[in-house]
């Protein structure tokens, strides 16, 4: 019934953390204390992978509730909070599904971003190797 919402709270704190962090990377390279290495994926760009597959899935679960008749387009626009029954139920709901949604989309990404610089190591492997010869 509400389920999509846990998951679009996480979406805006990690925009916010991926804004804070955006800011310092840049101020970092102004600075310069950003020293040459090798490839990495910035951080500020793992969050924004996180919060696109966080908005992704709450669109979803969202369509799914509009599709259903959960949601209205009139006040209190939750089918769920006009009885104080439903409104457990759908409390229920939030705390089971979007907690699991949104748990399955972090460690999705978790995944995402150890592929990532997984493959970028080997690609240095690979373009030292190379250099070497």
């Amino acid at each position: 019934m509400a389920c999509f919402l846990v998951p679009t709270a996480e979406a805006i704190i990690v925009k916010a953390v991926e804004t804070v962090e955006k800011k310092r990377e840049e101020k970092a390279v102004e600075s310069g204390k950003v020293v040459e290495k090798k490839q990495s994926v910035p951080l500020s760009r793992k969050f924004k992978w996180l919060t696109w597959l966080l908005v992704g899935g709450a669109v979803l679960l969202a369509f799914e509730h509009i599709w259903h008749g959960e949601i209205t387009a009139w006040f209190p626009f939750l089918s769920a909070m006009s009885d104080p029954a439903d409104t457990s139920e759908m409390l229920h709901e939030m705390a089971t599904v979007g907690t699991t949604m949104a748990g399955i989309i972090t460690v999705v990404w978790v995944g995402m971003c150890l592929a990532a610089d997984m493959i970028l190591r080997r690609a240095d492997k690979d373009n030292e190797q190379s250099d070497a010869v």
